[in-house]
């Protein structure tokens, strides 16, 4: 058992539970976007050390999270045929860690419908895994402590704490380190998809070499200068990924040089790619860019998501999505 989760035994509620199952939750993973990435430095464990802002918008994958009287162990389906199936799948991982940590003794079975393309820079992976986290507290009533489920998320993954809040956030650390921010109020938000997934690994190990070329770095020393990165308001929304990423993909350059000439008010590749974003003022402007978009790349009309309403909507109306 991991040792953040010290007397993580079977509560009361999870014993009650056995008998109860074959039960059945479907939950909303809400994609996300960086409003703004810097990367400082690369630290004593491997990681980067970074500052993001974090916002979710309504772009979102379903899951449908069941709980098994008469199975064992975690079975994942997925209606994406690349991604995979067993511990190399985040949602499986999640599933497995909550599992040991409240020793249940049931089957779990999970079936992900996608809709966030995988390898974007849109948290996915990330919201999925806290997403099915979410199903299984709310199925059983076994809920984990704030700080424990915080632990278990960022073992999971950097992003993953970050879905346990939603809304506009300071990410810190690794990523893992967040911080709700005031909400700014819901924009129309165009994410654009060029049909190909970049390796955030790779994007990273990329960043470090210029990092270790740049002179002018940032380093350590300036993380006491968040103003400078971050203006209060949507943009811009700078992103040092951007950097690597364009000098090998330059038609990502060219497409957001084209959101910003369309009258966006932000335009940003997000994460380490491969999607951008644009947040628009009226939903007008928005759809007359998606026109002038390249053909084969695709583009998703969305909008920002406040804390609030992601809140409510990761369970709403369940019955109705089947």
């Amino acid at each position: 058992m991991p040792s953040y989760l010290p007397g993580a035994g079977r509560s009361r509620r999870a014993r009650a539970f056995q008998s109860e199952l074959n039960q059945t939750i479907r939950v909303r993973a809400f994609a996300k976007i960086n409003l703004g990435l810097r990367i400082l430095a690369r630290r004593r464990d491997g990681y980067h050390e970074i500052r993001t802002v974090y916002q979710t918008i309504g772009l979102h994958d379903r899951l449908e999270v069941s709980l098994r009287k008469g199975g064992r162990g975690v079975a994942v389906e997925c209606n994406d045929p690349n991604l995979p199936s067993g511990p190399g799948n985040l949602v499986f991982r999640a599933c497995e860690i909550w599992r040991e940590a409240r020793r249940f003794r049931g089957g779990i079975h999970v079936t992900i419908r996608k809709a966030i393309p995988a390898g974007s820079g849109l948290g996915g992976a990330s919201s999925d895994a806290a997403a099915a986290l979410a199903g299984l507290e709310r199925l059983t009533g076994d809920r984990l402590g704030s700080a424990v489920r915080l632990a278990l998320a960022a073992e999971l993954g950097s992003d993953v704490p970050f879905f346990f809040f939603g809304g506009r956030a300071l990410g810190c650390g690794r990523g893992q380190e967040v911080y709700p921010l005031e909400d700014l109020p819901a924009r129309p938000c165009l994410v654009v998809f060029p049909g190909f997934a970049i390796s955030t690994a790779e994007a990273y190990r990329e960043v470090s070499r210029w990092l270790t070329k740049t002179r002018n770095a940032p380093s350590m020393e300036e993380f006491g200068a968040w103003p400078q990165y971050f203006p209060t308001g949507w943009g811009p929304a700078e992103n040092d990924f951007e950097r690597v990423v364009f000098a090998r993909w330059p038609e990502l350059a060219r497409v957001k040089r084209q959101l910003i000439q369309a009258g966006a008010e932000t335009a940003s590749l997000t994460g380490s790619g491969s999607a951008l974003f644009a947040i628009f003022e009226s939903a007008r402007r928005l759809v007359r860019t998606c026109k002038m978009l390249p053909k084969g790349w695709r583009s998703f009309r969305t909008r920002t998501i406040p804390r609030a309403t992601y809140k409510r909507r990761l369970f709403e109306a369940v019955k109705s999505d089947k």
